[in-house]
C-alpha cells in the first residue's frame, strides 16, 4: 500500500493550516492502492535545529529527531498544506523538513497552499527545496485565496473549483510515489 502523509505546516495559534488539511484528508480517495495518513508538525514539537550533525549524514541524536525521522520514513510521498508567510516558506515547516535528509529521497510531493496570492510564492520556494532533498514535485496544485477560500480572510470556505483541484494532486502524488519505488528500494 502507497502512504502519503498530508502534512499540516503551520504551528501558529489560531492558524488556518489544520482546517485545510483536515478538508484535504477528509477528500482524499478511500479504498484505493494508497492510504492517507494527516501529520501536523505541531504534534513533534522540534526545536529549532538542535542535532549536532548534519541531516545528510543520517546520524541522529536526540529522540524528538528519531520519532520525526521515523514517521517521515515511513511515507512514500507528501501533500504538505503549506501557508505563504513573508513571500516565503513557514518557518516551522522548514525546520521540520530540515531536520531530516534522506527519509525525503526519491519520494513526491504536492502542494495545497493558501495565502493572499494564494500561497503561490510559497510553493516556489517548496519546489526548490524538494529538488534538493531529491524529491519528484508534481505539477498539480491546489492555491486557495484569502479573497475566494476563507470568509473574511479567516474561516476556510473553499469553493468547489479548490474541491475538484484536489484530485489531481492526490492523483499525481500517488503515481509519482509508486513511480518512485524502485529508487526507494
Amino acid at each position: 500500500m502507497t502512504r502519503i502523509a498530508i502534512v499540516v505546516g503551520s504551528t501558529r495559534p489560531n492558524r488556518n493550516a489544520r482546517d485545510v488539511a483536515e478538508w484535504v484528508h477528509q477528500h482524499a480517495p478511500q479504498g484505493g492502492d494508497a492510504e492517507y495518513e494527516l501529520v501536523d508538525i505541531a504534534d513533534f514539537d522540534l526545536p529549532l535545529l538542535d542535532e549536532p550533525m548534519p541531516p545528510a549524514m543520517g546520524q541522529y541524536n536526540n529522540e524528538h529527531t528519531k520519532v520525526w525521522a521515523e514517521k517521515v520514513a515511513s511515507f512514500d510521498g507528501y501533500i504538505f498544506v503549506t501557508p505563504e508567510y513573508n513571500h516565503s516558506v513557514p518557518a516551522a515547516l522548514k525546520n521540520a523538513v530540515d531536520y531530516l535528509y534522506a527519509e525525503w529521497n526519491n519520494k513526491a510531493i504536492g502542494f495545497v497552499s493558501y495565502g493572499s496570492a494564494g500561497g503561490t510564492r510559497a510553493v516556489e520556494a517548496w519546489r526548490l527545496i524538494a529538488a534538493e532533498l531529491q524529491m519528484a514535485d508534481v505539477r498539480a496544485q491546489v492555491f486557495l485565496s484569502f479573497s475566494t477560500d476563507f470568509a473574511d480572510m479567516t474561516t476556510f470556505t473553499p469553493t468547489d473549483g479548490s474541491t475538484g483541484a484536489l484530485q489531481d494532486v492526490f492523483e499525481q502524488v500517488t503515481a509519482w510515489a509508486k513511480a518512485l519505488e524502485s529508487l526507494r528500494a
